[in-house]
C-alpha cells in the first residue's frame, strides 16, 4: 500500500481506517487487491486495484463501488465521530463513472445546441454534481443543483 500524505493527519488517519476496512472485506471476500491512499483537497480517496491475476469486476460496478464507499465512510465515521467525505475507486469505477458523466453532460449540451432552453440531468450524489459543474464549465455553459436529498440534479443553461 502506498499513500501520498499532507500535514493534515487526522484525513491520512481517516485513510489508514478506510484502507483496514477495505481491506478485511477483501479478505473475507478472498479478493487480492492493492490498495493506495491519496489526499487532495482535504479528501481522502482510496483506490483499489487488481494485483496480477486479481479480479475486482464484481466489486467495480458503479452500484457496488456507492455502497461499499458509503459502508466505508460509515465505519470511518464510527471509529472517528467525524462526518466522512472518502472517495473510493474500485478497478478503476471512478474512470468509468466520468466518461458516463462525461457522455451525460454531452448529451445536454447538444439538447442546448438544438435549441432547447435547460437540460436537466438525472440525480447523484454531491461529488458526481461537482464533476458535472465543472465539465459544464469547461464547456462554456452554467450549472446549478436543483431539488433535495435524493433528488437533488443538475440542470444545465447557457451562460
Amino acid at each position: 500500500m502506498s499513500e501520498t500524505t499532507t500535514p493534515d493527519t487526522p484525513v491520512v488517519d481517516e485513510g489508514d481506517l478506510a484502507a483496514d476496512y477495505i481491506e478485511e472485506l477483501l479478505d473475507i471476500a478472498d479478493l487480492d487487491g492493492d490498495l493506495e491512499i491519496d489526499v487532495r483537497n482535504g479528501r481522502t480517496y482510496l483506490t483499489v486495484t487488481a494485483s496480477e491475476g486479481g479480479n475486482l469486476g464484481r466489486l467495480s460496478q458503479q452500484d457496488v463501488v456507492r455502497s461499499l464507499q458509503e459502508l466505508t465512510r460509515l465505519a470511518v465515521q464510527n471509529q472517528t465521530g467525524e462526518f466522512s467525505r472518502l472517495i473510493l475507486d474500485i478497478g478503476g469505477s471512478r474512470d468509468a463513472r466520468q466518461q458516463e458523466l462525461t457522455a451525460l453532460v454531452d448529451g445536454a449540451v447538444a439538447r442546448l445546441e438544438g435549441g432547447a432552453s435547460k437540460a436537466a440531468l438525472p440525480p447523484m450524489s454531491s461529488y458526481e454534481r461537482k464533476l458535472v459543474h465543472d465539465l459544464v464549465a469547461e464547456r462554456g455553459f452554467v450549472s446549478e443543483s436543483h431539488g433535495e436529498g435524493a433528488e437533488r440534479h443538475t440542470v444545465i443553461s447557457r451562460a
